[in-house]
């Protein structure tokens, strides 16, 4: 049974979660920055993906990668599964993408950058790399004219891969450009894949004018991780970082370069390893903002994590005990870390945080 958002411990703020904090929520304008292609994909979709491959998996299987019990499991066993076994055709990829954003636009994100791993889609699934972006740029296109929901494609490095097909992805990249096509990312299992690794891929994404970030500081992984993103990788934000807190001193470094930090609240580790009555009290995103860093939370695998983003956000307020004056700093945190211009950011950041206090004013008298 549902008990709160992403299926995590009730609550234990004393904070009474109304309808009218719901529709605050909801009506929130938000940025997507931290959120993976694959896991976002529909139940349904992976039903109907499986039936026309006839994949060897069951439905039973599907049912219980959308759900969460008290200790949920990761997610990356789904997504191996979706590259081994679902995806044949560029269709697939354009048809995942769109219901996504239709998915995010009806929660009011008004622009996502969002995660895809080109060497799976390669290498396991079979599709050209360039017809794969184009099936996704389409989408992200489509998805413009008919949600008014804007976005961009970060092509990802799987981190368990070799890092030589990191250096793949950024060629790839460079031969098909497309304005959609921000920079890349790094993602899978961080353990004993440290991001110096893939120093190579980074720097010739930079020096090809790719925007960079990475997961990093996730799994418990050291918070050297973090500084070696930031010191060596060079990225532009953190996803994740959430260790970094082990590090008063790279804290206030950091907060003073004003870097983004995309934090997950559904994220597995920590509901998996930290006590259910416990949880959000001792989950590191709590102190981050007190440290003076900048956090912004995302969705992470939306489906998946059986989280949209409203519930994301409501997390934040009711779990972790962030005020809303906290969550208007982490709004316009979003739009700073977005990869869009200038020009762009400032009339965001003006819109947003007009629309911000209207819907504050009426969820206090409400």
């Amino acid at each position: 049974m549902k008990s709160s958002p992403g299926n995590v411990p009730a609550a234990r703020t004393g904070i009474d979660i109304t309808a009218a904090h719901r529709a605050f929520f909801h009506a929130l304008p938000k940025v997507e920055l931290h959120c993976h292609l694959l896991g976002a994909v529909r139940h349904q979709t992976f039903i109907d993906l499986a039936e026309r491959t006839g994949a060897p998996i069951g439905r039973a299987e599907i049912d219980a990668f959308y759900t969460r019990g008290e200790k949920p499991v990761g997610v990356l066993h789904v997504l191996r599964s979706l590259d081994k076994y679902l995806l044949t055709r560029p269709d697939d990829l354009h048809r995942i993408a769109y219901e996504y954003l239709e998915d995010a636009a009806a929660h009011n994100i008004r622009h996502s950058e969002f995660f895809w791993n080109p060497t799976g889609t390669v290498r396991v699934s079979g599709i050209a790399y360039a017809d794969a972006q184009a099936a996704i740029v389409a989408a992200i296109r489509d998805a413009a004219r008919d949600f008014g929901i804007s976005a961009k494609l970060i092509p990802s490095i799987d981190r368990e891969q070799d890092p030589d097909e990191a250096v793949a992805i950024i060629e790839w990249m460079k031969a098909n450009r497309a304005d959609e096509v921000a920079g890349i990312g790094i993602d899978y299992r961080e353990n004993d894949r440290p991001p110096e690794l893939f120093w190579k891929a980074y720097r010739n994404a930079r020096e090809a004018g790719f925007r960079t970030t990475a997961h990093a500081g996730e799994f418990g992984m050291p918070w050297r991780n973090v500084e070696t993103a930031v010191e060596v990788l060079k990225v532009d934000r953190v996803d994740h970082g959430y260790t970094i807190v082990d590090n008063p001193e790279l804290c206030a470094r950091y907060a003073e370069r004003g870097i983004v930090f995309t934090v997950v609240p559904t994220n597995s580790y920590y509901l998996r390893t930290l006590p259910p009555e416990q949880w959000a009290e001792l989950h590191p995103l709590r102190k981050m903002p007190g440290l003076g860093l900048r956090v912004h939370p995302n969705t992470d695998d939306p489906t998946l994590h059986n989280v949209n983003p409203s519930e994301a956000w409501e997390l934040m307020f009711s779990h972790f005990g962030f005020s809303l004056a906290d969550l208007r700093r982490f709004m316009l945190n979003g739009i700073d870390g977005a990869w869009v211009d200038d020009a762009t950011k400032a009339e965001w950041r003006a819109r947003s945080a007009t629309e911000f206090d209207r819907l504050a004013n009426t969820l206090a008298t409400a």
